[in-house]
């Protein structure tokens, strides 16, 4: 046999899911749906954050009245 079947760039797994252009496009948007869904999970931890924040000043609310009050 001269050929054996060793040919460079030609060789492809049984499950080579890439396009014919080489690009590995599930990786791609999986990468993208991962930063989308930590960019959400960031904002909403902030915002609780935020809340949380808010709401023990509102319980730690230990100063004078206003001047109105003084009147």
């Amino acid at each position: 046999m001269a050929d054996e079947g060793n040919h460079e760039g030609r060789e492809r797994s049984a499950n080579d899911n890439r396009t014919p252009d080489g690009q590995n496009v599930g990786a791609d948007a999986s990468e993208r749906l991962d930063a989308v869904v930590l960019s959400i999970a960031r904002l909403i931890g902030k915002q609780m954050a935020r809340e949380d924040f808010a709401a023990r000043i509102a319980a730690n609310d230990n100063r004078k009245a206003k001047a109105a009050d003084d009147d």
